[in-house]
């Protein structure tokens, strides 16, 4: 028989809500108590007795036994799910930048006291990656796994193809929406998927990750030379994180830009859905696909964990366990296409091959391989040279093909 859950709320905002909103249409065996906020002030619809603005109200609470952790700081976040977890209570959270960048400490913190920390919500919203990851594939290698994580940088993406909007009015909107926040640079700088890959990659190989090891670079210089040339070799561009088994020693990770091609299952993910593609040494090539975004979906997948919990779930962590014995490295050799202005960049990035150079006026690339580490190293240079990167990984022989059509001159 499943136990009584008594909940303890941190953070009421959109997710917060969408989840009070589930478990409200549900009979579960779970109450929540107590819901901390930052402003009192703010008008509810909730009695203001359920409310609190201390949260030793919840963590020094010995009838609350399941700590929800909603907010946006990381650190008071590590703060709350670590003094949870010291104190016996179980813990679900869906802060990604918090769980990937104390991945280490939350992991001990659970072994130290028998006590478990759950993180759907946390990754691809209403997509149950992690449970997959952590149970179906615990005995499977997998070759691959990269897909769509961020719905706002997918959205606006969408609707530069889709509807030919600029990447200003795609975010503009995105904004009014909701779906990207003022400053969006978590979102349209691959940050946030970052974060989730990097939480993906722990379950999927047994690494844990420092973020500030991982490349990542967005969508914020795509211009529309770069959207129109993806339209004429009937591709699209998404922003794609990606986390690969090089051989049997070593996997790489990084977030990039990526020209998809209509036979990949990506290319059909539109707006805010995200989309993972698992690709397996047994189960082949694998597809999840869902809402990535917003108070009911990532709120499902938070309560997913909630009901898990009362019948004692806790992540195993199997492949951490010397399964694998896999080693993280950026000594990689990728290949991109690179849209620039000042010649300088390309030499400065040192390109293992150059396979195509292009000029017309204004519009610059080249196409080529290139060594991942360069390009962690000079990440600064290609945002403020207003240089576009994408990973080309299929455009070998399609773009050669085009230099005929646009007269390159090489």
């Amino acid at each position: 028989m499943s136990k009584k859950l008594n909940i303890g709320l941190f953070g009421f905002g959109v997710v917060g809500q969408g989840l009070y909103d589930i478990i409200k249409t549900k009979n579960l065996n779970l109450e929540i108590v107590k819901i901390a906020i930052k402003n009192p002030e703010k008008e509810r619809t909730l009695p203001k007795e359920l409310f609190t603005t201390d949260r030793d109200e919840i963590l020094n609470n010995p009838e609350i036994n399941t700590v929800v952790e909603l907010i946006n700081d990381t650190d008071a976040a590590f703060e709350i799910v670590s003094r949870a977890l010291s104190s016996g209570k179980n813990v679900v959270s869906a802060s990604k930048k918090m769980i990937a960048t104390y991945l280490d400490e939350l992991i001990e913190l659970q072994h130290k006291h028998g006590t478990s920390l759950l993180y759907e919500g946390a990754v691809c919203g209403s997509i149950p990656i992690i449970r997959n990851l952590e149970e179906y594939y615990d005995n499977e290698l997998l070759h691959s796994i990269s897909g769509i994580f961020n719905g706002s940088s997918n959205y606006i993406l969408s609707k530069g193809f889709i509807e030919g909007l600029d990447y200003n009015s795609a975010l503009k909107q995105a904004q009014d929406l909701g779906f990207a926040e003022t400053d969006p640079t978590m979102d349209v700088g691959g940050y946030d998927a970052k974060y989730k890959l990097i939480i993906a990659a722990a379950h999927a190989y047994g690494v844990v990750i420092d973020p500030e090891d991982v490349l990542n670079i967005g969508i914020q210089n795509l211009g529309a030379k770069d959207l129109q040339y993806a339209r004429e070799k009937n591709l699209k561009i998404k922003l794609v994180p990606v986390a690969k088994e090089l051989d049997d020693r070593h996997v790489s990770l990084f977030v990039l830009p990526k020209f998809v091609n209509e036979s990949e299952f990506l290319y059909n993910v539109e707006y805010e859905y995200n989309g993972v593609t698992v690709q397996a040494a047994f189960a082949d090539q694998q597809f999840f696909f869902g809402k990535g975004a917003g108070g009911h979906p990532t709120g499902s997948a938070v309560l997913s964990d909630i009901a898990a919990l009362r019948y004692n779930y806790a992540y195993e962590y199997k492949k951490a366990k010397g399964l694998t014995n896999l080693q993280f490295t950026n000594n990689v050799e990728i290949n991109i296409y690179l849209r620039y202005e000042d010649e300088a960049l390309v030499e400065l990035l040192e390109f293992d091959h150059i396979q195509e150079r292009f000029y017309s006026g204004d519009y610059k690339f080249v196409i080529g391989k290139i060594n991942l580490q360069n390009l962690i190293e000079h990440a600064d240079a290609i945002a403020n040279g207003k240089a576009f990167i994408a990973f080309a990984d299929q455009l070998t022989g399609v773009t050669l093909a085009s230099a005929k059509k646009y007269e390159a001159a090489i």
